[in-house]
């Protein structure tokens, strides 16, 4: 199995063979970031899958508020643009959980800590951890901790 990384650098390759100038230019600022984040330490280190990842989705994650930022500004040229690269990022990240699903897990979560003596904004940090471990990278922590405190209180 061919590792996230090395996805990336095969549909660079495609594309550029193919002329596609969005898919390359997001590609080359993906791997230039992730080169980035091996480098960044003391010493150079290869990212697992998991920080590759991690990557991707800041990466998606600042396009994303990138597109809102230029929306409200009125710039729609930018905006879609911004979408657009975002949308050649998703490729690459797991499907995102259901808001649903996200809700149960956080009501089993918070049920849980409660059971063992933790409520209020004291059991914030573990909940949160707890939800993080069974959704992995598959929702943002943001959404999991705005989920969290309103279903503490």
């Amino acid at each position: 199995m061919t590792s996230l990384k090395d996805t990336l650098k095969q549909d660079l390759t495609a594309a550029m063979k193919a002329g596609d100038d969005m898919v390359k230019s997001t590609l080359r600022m993906t791997l230039a970031a992730i080169m980035n984040a091996e480098v960044a330490g003391d010493v150079a280190v290869e990212l697992s899958e998991d920080q590759v990842l991690k990557v991707l989705q800041a990466e998606s994650k600042k396009r994303l508020e990138s597109a809102e930022i230029y929306a409200t500004a009125g710039r729609t040229d930018a905006e879609a643009q911004e979408r657009a690269e975002a949308a050649i990022l998703a490729v690459y990240l797991p499907a995102a959980i259901g808001d649903d699903e996200l809700a149960a897990i956080v009501t089993e979560e918070v049920a849980a800590a409660a059971a063992a003596g933790n409520e209020g904004a004291k059991a914030m940090g573990l909940v949160v951890k707890a939800v993080r471990s069974r959704v992995g990278s598959s929702a943002d922590g943001s959404k999991i901790a705005s989920l969290v405190k309103d279903a503490l209180g």
